[in-house]
């Protein structure tokens, strides 16, 4: 039955990130997102807020940037010249394309996602960019399409959450990374038990709230996986824009965005 639950749950993001990924308005989290849309501005205005410099927002194709995120992985990554970046949830490849002008054409950017139109939509705007250190794979984040110690850096933003499987995805994960290889993600966290209405509601798993796990539970899953240098930093301030999302549920309470950090260690 668990397994059953698992597959509706992954049914019902990709159904959902597949509306946004057609649509031609941007689209921030949140349970009614893909009925209302943004203007594409909004997205760039949302992107700022989150922690991305107006030059970030400017430097991205057009279409590449679609306001999902909840935070700015980039800003925690420290990524080098040379390097092996792979991108958990790509969607329309913002996140990609700017970790491919930090890596450079030494480095190599892997984009995995599993809803076909964010791929097509990524891929197309890669083709655009001119991006030739970039490429967007089909897979899911719990088995993920790269071998074995081949990354340097795992990013993700506000991706994490939706999996039903959070101990898988950080396993493979470690499996990824090289050894001394690093996660540098954000993501929405629980910082108190949800209610039990709100954990069944899958608009809201949708939506990037309901599907959070509380902050110990996500640093036992990383030590269980093999992470070492285990670190969940919350961002108070992102209760602010995770209120707009879902207005009046009082959700802001209980969830909030955090940057994510740990190392797989030398000689694993």
């Amino acid at each position: 039955m668990q397994d059953v639950k698992h597959d509706e749950i992954r049914q019902a993001v990709r159904q959902t990130y597949g509306q946004i990924a057609q649509s031609e308005a941007a689209c921030g989290c949140g349970p009614s997102c893909c009925d209302s849309g943004t203007p594409p501005g909004s997205a760039k205005a949302a992107s700022v807020g989150l922690g991305y410099s107006q030059q970030d927002v400017d430097a991205v194709p057009d279409g590449a940037n679609m306001g999902l995120g909840c935070g700015n992985p980039q800003a925690i990554a420290a990524l080098k010249s040379g390097e092996v970046v792979l991108d958990l949830g790509s969607g329309g490849g913002f996140d990609c394309f700017l970790a491919a002008r930090q890596v450079g054409e030494p480095g190599h950017v892997i984009g995995v996602d599993m809803t076909p139109d964010m791929l097509s939509k990524a891929r197309g705007n890669a083709r655009k960019g001119g991006y030739n250190n970039v490429e967007f794979r089909l897979g899911e984040i719990e088995h993920l399409p790269v071998a074995d110690g081949t990354v340097d850096v795992i990013i993700s933003n506000c991706v994490i959450n939706l999996s039903p499987d959070k101990q898988q995805v950080f396993r493979d994960a470690f499996r990824a990374l090289k050894p001394g290889g690093r996660l540098a993600i954000s993501d929405i966290v629980a910082t108190a038990v949800l209610p039990e209405e709100a954990r069944r509601d899958l608009a809201l798993y949708t939506g990037c709230m309901a599907g959070a796990s509380l902050i110990g539970e996500l640093e036992a899953m990383m030590r269980s996986a093999g992470f070492e240098q285990v670190s969940v930093t919350p961002k108070d301030a992102s209760r602010a824009f995770i209120r707009d999302w879902a207005p009046g549920r009082k959700i802001e309470d209980f969830v909030v965005s955090a940057h994510i950090e740990a190392i797989k260690p030398l000689g694993k």
